[in-house]
C-alpha cells in the first residue's frame, strides 16, 4: 500500500488541530500507512483537466483511500467569479487551485496553516522562493504545487541569418539585436523586429516582463513591513542605490522610442505572441506553458527556448513565475479529506500528486524536493528558471495591470516623466493595499 511520508503525516496533524472548523485527526498504523478513506473530495481549478485527472487516477491506483477525488475544471475567464459565488451559497469545492496573484483577493476564503505548526523556515525549505507569496500573517494560505516561469523564445532561422549562433543571455545583447535584426519598409514602418517590448496593449505579459526587470535591478513592488502589513515599494532603491523601477521602466519603454537605435515595437503592431508565431520577431518573452500555443499557431516555425536574459552586471540571476497552489476552503464539506489530499500534493514521493502533476503538465514543480531529483519530467532549464524565480503579493491582478499599463503609457506618450510615472503607480498600488 502507498506509504505516507513523514512530511505528509506532519501536515495531516497540522490540519487536524485546526479546531475552528472541527477537523478530525486521522489515525495511522505504526507502519505509517493510512487506514482511513479520505472520502469524497472536490477540487476546482482552471488547469488542464486531462493532466489533473491522470494524476488523480495514479494516486487512487496506488492508494484506494484516495478513490473519491474529483476535479472540476473551470474556464479561466470566469473561474474566480464562479468560485466566489459557489462558496457564498455553500456549493463550493473542498480544495481550489489559485495562481499566486489571485491569492490575496481570495485569502478570506482559505483555511490557513498556522506557523506554530508549519514555520516560515520550514515552508521556505520545502518550496521555491516564488511560493513565498502564499505566506500570510495568519499562516500559509496554500501548498505551492507547480511553477510556470518566464522564458525566452527565439526564432532560430532569424538569429542564424543575422549571424547569431545562440540567443541573448543579457539585456544588453537584446538591445544589440534590436539594432541589427530590425527591418523597416520605405516609409520607416517596422516590418520585422528583434523583440516586442516598450508598449503594453500589444505586448503579451507586459506586466510580468516589467515586474521581472524591476526585480532583477534589485527593486521591490509590494513588500511587508515590520508590522506585517503590505506596502507599495516601487520607489525603493535597488542595486547600487539606483532607483530600480525607474531604471527598469526606462529600459523597457526605450524599445518603443523611435529615436533609439534599438527601437523595435509600437502600438500599431499585432499582439506579440501572434507576431512571433508568424515569424516576424526574432525573440519573444512568454511563460513556459505558452509553447504548445505557439506550436499550434505555426507548426513550421523553427524556434527554441532559452533562459530569460539577465542584467549583465547582476550578481544574482532572477526570474519570475506564475506559481500555482492548492488551498483548503473555509467551507469544505469534507475538511479532513481535503487536508489529506493537500498533503498528498506536498509529497515528493514517486507516487505523490505534486511530482506527478509536474510530470503531467511538463512544468517544474514548486517543491524543492522534486526539483532536486534528476527526473522531474521538465527540462533542466525550466527547473533552473523556477528556482531563481521571485514573485510579489498582488492585491488585485486586474487593477494592478491597469496601473502597470498607465505607468508604461504615461512614459511612451510623454505624459509623465519616468520618476513621476513610477511615483503615481506606487500611489495607486498603495491605495489598493489600503482598501
Amino acid at each position: 500500500m502507498h506509504k505516507l511520508s513523514i512530511f505528509q503525516i506532519v501536515l495531516l496533524i497540522i490540519f487536524g488541530v485546526l479546531g475552528a472548523i472541527g477537523v478530525l485527526i486521522f489515525s495511522f498504523a505504526n507502519n505509517g500507512s493510512s487506514t482511513t478513506s479520505v472520502g469524497p473530495v472536490v477540487i476546482w481549478g482552471d488547469i488542464d483537466e486531462q493532466a489533473m485527472d491522470a494524476v488523480i487516477r495514479n494516486t487512487s491506483d496506488n492508494n484506494q483511500d484516495f478513490g473519491q477525488i474529483k476535479y472540476v475544471r473551470k474556464e479561466p475567464d470566469t473561474y474566480e467569479s464562479d468560485l466566489v459565488n459557489a462558496l457564498a451559497n455553500g456549493s463550493g469545492p473542498d480544495l481550489f487551485i489559485l495562481r499566486q496573484d489571485q491569492l490575496l483577493e481570495n485569502a478570506e476564503r482559505v483555511t490557513p496553516i498556522p506557523y506554530t505548526s508549519l514555520s516560515v523556515a520550514q515552508f521556505n525549505s520545502l518550496f521555491i522562493d516564488a511560493g513565498n507569496v502564499f505566506l500570510d500573517p495568519r499562516g500559509a494560505l496554500g501548498i505551492p504545487i507547480f511553477a510556470d516561469p518566464l522564458i525566452l523564445y527565439w526564432n532560430k532561422d532569424t538569429l542564424n541569418a543575422g549571424g547569431y549562433a545562440k540567443p541573448p543571455a543579457t539585456w544588453a545583447e537584446v538591445q544589440e539585436m534590436g539594432v541589427k535584426l530590425q527591418k523597416r519598409n520605405d516609409a520607416g514602418a517596422i516590418v520585422k523586429s528583434a523583440i516586442a517590448l516598450g508598449e503594453y496593449a500589444n505586448v503579451t505579459n507586459a506586466k510580468d516582463i516589467l515586474s521581472v526587470l524591476i526585480l532583477q535591478a534589485g527593486g521591490k513592488i509590494v513588500t511587508r513591513n515590520e508590522a506585517g502589513h503590505l506596502t507599495a515599494d516601487l520607489s525603493l532603491s535597488g542595486t547600487n542605490n539606483v532607483q530600480s523601477a525607474e531604471s527598469a521602466l526606462r529600459f523597457y519603454t526605450e524599445f518603443a522610442n523611435p529615436s533609439k537605435s534599438h527601437y523595435s515595437w509600437n502600438r500599431a503592431l499585432n499582439e506579440s505572441q501572434k507576431v512571433f508565431a508568424a515569424g516576424d520577431t526574432a525573440l519573444y518573452i512568454g511563460f513556459a506553458s505558452e509553447k504548445p500555443a505557439i506550436v499550434k499557431k505555426n507548426p513550421n516555425l523553427n524556434f527554441d527556448v532559452a533562459p530569460l536574459p539577465q542584467i549583465k552586471s547582476g550578481s544574482n540571476a532572477v526570474n519570475t513565475a506564475h506559481v500555482y497552489g492548492i488551498s483548503i476552503s473555509r467551507t469544505a464539506k469534507n475538511a479532513p479529506g481535503a487536508f489529506a489530499v493537500a498533503s498528498e500534493f506536498a509529497s515528493t514521493a514517486s507516487t505523490g500528486m505534486g511530482r506527478n502533476l509536474s510530470l503531467a503538465l511538463g512544468l517544474p514543480s514548486a517543491l524543492r524536493g522534486v526539483l532536486a531529483t534528476p527526473a522531474t519530467g521538465t527540462s533542466e532549464m525550466y527547473t533552473r528558471e523556477a528556482l531563481i524565480s521571485r514573485s510579489w503579493p498582488d492585491p488585485n491582478p486586474d487593477k494592478t495591470s491597469i496601473i502597470f499599463r498607465d505607468m508604461i503609457e504615461n512614459v511612451t506618450s510623454g505624459s509623465l516623466s519616468l520618476s513621476d510615472a513610477v511615483q503615481r503607480a506606487e500611489q495607486e498600488v498603495g491605495k489598493l493595499l489600503n482598501i
